[in-house]
Order: structure tokens, then sequence, then C-alpha cells
């Protein structure tokens, strides 16, 4: 039975398609992981990836990552499967999400699987009432291909949530395991909206037991008021705490924050004047 705090991304058997029960997109999500390798560009502390390496994705094979979505899909929509696996309640598909164990835009053949998951989803009849979605850390943007393939997100309706964990550089790597400078942070976001409709999320959580401080908040939030002053607005922020347990060294640090330390970060956005959804 699915749950919010298990994403096994092996329950189906499968090389690139996985289902979890996902608290942000509020029903079951069927992921699309085209880092099967289990290889990152980033390290985030509180990752739930076992055995995750520094690296990108491995060689996609394209043919294979459609009949499988297509076989999935079916069992979602003409059998049972919903019925079997997932929570009473909760037996709605609510999105196809580029996840999985790694940066998906690493793969050289992201844009091609975009387009591909698209056909399928339209081929289903899904395409009006199933999101179509990329989870990124952005990091890539620079690159040709990886905007070629947010592009078509965006043909196909789609949207990216874009992960942004820290606003300043010490921060990000010590929780992301990559040192930025938020000026490029906010060059990627801010090429990513031009692109795509775009969410930013953002997980947060105690360090050693202690809270965000107020310092880092407002550097985050900065992140945002500069990206928003450029081109158009975010849709919102994805607010989220730690319902899993990570598996990472760094994993220690982490622990959950109370429900009135997520409330306090909650008011601190909306006082921006940003959308906030908030998954403690």
């Amino acid at each position: 039975m699915l749950t919010v705090s298990d994403h096994d991304r092996d329950l189906a058997g499968l090389v690139y398609v996985y289902p979890v029960l996902s608290r942000r997109a509020g029903g079951v999500s069927v992921g699309i992981n085209l880092n099967p390798n289990n290889a990152c560009n980033w390290h985030c502390a509180y990752c739930q990836v076992p055995g995750l390496v520094r690296g990108k994705a491995p060689k996609i094979d394209l043919g294979r990552l459609e009949a499988e979505l297509r076989g999935f899909l079916a069992a979602l929509c003409r059998g049972e499967w919903l019925a079997r696996n997932a929570p009473e309640g909760a037996r709605v598909l609510k999105d196809l999400a580029f996840s999985g164990n790694g940066e998906p835009t690493s793969a050289a053949e992201f844009a091609d699987a975009v387009a591909l998951a698209a056909s399928v989803r339209a081929e289903f009849g899904l395409d009006r009432t199933v999101a179509l979605r990329l989870i990124s850390n952005g990091s890539l943007l620079a690159q040709a291909r990886v905007r070629e393939g947010i592009r078509r997100l965006a043909q196909a309706g789609g949207e990216v949530w874009f992960k942004l964990d820290a606003g300043k550089a010490d921060t990000m790597a010590k929780i992301n395991g990559v040192r930025l400078a938020p000026r490029i942070v906010i060059r990627n976001l801010v090429a990513c909206k031009a692109l795509c409709p775009t969410w930013v999320q953002t997980c947060v959580f105690r360090w050693d037991g202690q809270p965000p401080d107020a310092g880092e908040i407002d550097a985050w939030l900065d992140v945002l008021a500069r990206a928003n002053a450029e081109g158009g607005m975010i849709e919102g922020v994805l607010l989220y705490g730690v319902a899993r347990p990570s598996l990472q060294a760094e994993g220690a640090h982490v622990s959950p924050l109370s429900a009135a330390e997520l409330e306090t970060i909650v008011g601190r956005i909306k006082e921006k004047g940003l959308t906030v959804r908030v998954s403690p």
C-alpha cells in the first residue's frame, strides 16, 4: 500500500516508472526516473535515495520508458491498481512527474522524454486532468537542451517545481552539498520561469535541533524577491517538511519542524504577497 512515508522506486518493478503517494500533489503521482543509477549533481542532506552518488543520468532507453509508462497507465486507468495499492480517499492520479533518484535534466534525452510523456498522457485522455511536472534543482538551465525540454513541458501545459532550500551560499553548501552564489540561483530561476510556469519548492527542517533563523529566511525571501523583479512572478511556494528519513550521512543533522514553526515561515511568505502551499 502506498504511503507518504515510503517512496520506494521499485514498487512497480520497473526501471523508469514508479508510483508514489505525494503530499504536494495531493494523491498518486507517477514518477519518471531518468536517474536509475542513483546519480545526482547535488547531494541534499534530506535525500531519501539509497546509495546516492555524484554524477549524471545514464543513457535513457526511450523505447523502454514509453512501454513502461503506457503499461503502467493502463493498469491505473483501466485496471484495479489504484484500488489495490492506494488508500481510500487518495485513489486519484494527480500527475506525471520527472523526479526520481537524481537531477532529471542531466539526462541527454530529457527533452525527448518530456515529449514522450506528454504524448502518452494524451493517448490516455489525461492531458486535461493529470498534470505534467518537472521537479528540478534548476542548476542546468544554462544548457540549451535543458531549456528545450522545459519549453516542451510548457507547450504541454506543464509546470516546474524548482528546488530552492536556502538563500545563502554557505547554507546551500550545507543543505544541498553544492556551493552556488545567490546570483546564479536567481539567474537560473529567472530563466526557468520565463520558459514555463514555475513553483519554488522548499524543504524546511531543524539542523542539529535548531530551526532556520530569521536571517536565513530573510536571505531566501530576498532570492525570491530578486527573481520576481525580473520578468514574471513565480506561481508560488511549495513549502514542505521532512516526512521520510534521510538515507545520507548528513541526515543525522536533520529533524522536523513543529507545526508552529512551519506556520511562522508561512506567515513570512504571505507577507511578501506570495501564494504558499504547505505539506508538513
